[in-house]
């Protein structure tokens, strides 16, 4: 185990950390603002990679795709607000949960109807697709530190949004109080709106950021979906904080267990069984991370209501 396989192994938990924390951040702020339980959240990430691969596709262009992707999800995402959402604030949570569900069967049949059922190809711009070197000898993907930045970025400008500006202080004085908010005379339909718009932007840049790297199909949303509500219960549910620190070490855990854990086994064991016993705690290490979290911090680590 050589220092350069560490630094290229802690940085790849980085950038999966960072991308869940794209997807999650959208989530997060349904979920602890609007208390909306919304399964249809992988969909809206579904449909971001779909729209940036088919423009890019038939464009050739990467940075089209992406302008073309954020803004028409966040139609879509504007959209099922109003015609379906909307309606479900005022239901229990299985109420939501069926009803999402649903949205999650609608949305992967409207792909397969609108882009095909066949998985879309989504080529890096020419600029993206070589490495750099990080230290000597040691090449990274420059694509992959691209989107640690990104992630940086929306991390930063999330912060901003939230704690420095007055449509971040209705933000947060509508996931404490909605009736008050909407006493004092503020929009509050507008404001969930404006939320979900947001969040779904989010959403369709973690598919752009993943199209790349992993296969643009229907159903891609659903596994990203469970480790994003993982993130959610570490960090503590409406909490952006949360949601950064549970994505990065829900990133770290998952990569650095997965490369390490068959090694680490392998001392006392044959390669075959190692493997499997490995691979088998690997895939498990991140919800044993989150009952550990549980345990300690039952409402997870930065809950967003004390």
């Amino acid at each position: 185990m050589s220092l350069l396989l560490i630094l290229e192994q802690l940085l790849n938990g980085l950038q999966f950390g960072v991308m869940l924390f794209l997807i999650a951040a959208g989530l997060t702020l349904v979920l602890g603002i609007m208390n909306l339980v919304n399964l249809a959240h992988g969909s809206l990430y579904m449909v971001g990679a779909f729209v940036c691969a088919w423009v890019s596709l038939q464009s050739g262009s990467f940075l089209l795709g992406l302008v073309a992707a954020l803004p028409a999800t966040a139609l879509v995402g504007i959209l099922v607000e109003l015609l379906v959402l909307r309606r479900l604030y005022d239901r229990d949570h299985l109420d939501q949960v069926l009803a999402t569900f649903g949205l999650i069967l609608f949305f992967n049949e409207g792909v397969k109807i609108v882009f095909g059922a066949r998985p879309l190809r989504l080529d890096l711009p020419g600029w993206l697709s070589g490495a750099v070197e990080i230290l000597p000898g040691a090449p990274y993907p420059a694509f992959r530190l691209a989107i640690i930045a990104v992630g940086l970025l929306v991390g930063l400008f999330l912060y901003w949004l939230v704690t420095k500006t007055k449509l971040g202080m209705l933000i947060r004085a509508g996931a404490s109080n909605r009736e008050m908010v909407q006493a004092l005379g503020v929009d509050i339909a507008k404001l969930y709106t404006l939320v979900f718009g947001l969040g779904a932007v989010l959403a369709a840049l973690g598919g752009v950021m993943a199209g790349p790297i992993y296969a643009v199909e229907v159903g891609m949303g659903e596994p990203m979906l469970i480790m994003v509500f993982v993130v959610i219960v570490i960090g503590g549910i409406g909490s952006i904080r949360g949601a950064f620190v549970g994505a990065l070490l829900v990133g770290l855990t998952f990569m650095l267990c997965r490369a390490f854990l068959p090694g680490l086994f392998g001392l006392f064991l044959d390669p075959v069984g190692a493997a499997a016993v490995g691979g088998a705690l690997a895939s498990m290490a991140i919800y044993i991370l989150m009952a550990a979290v549980l345990i300690a911090r039952p409402r997870g680590l930065f809950p967003a209501h004390g």
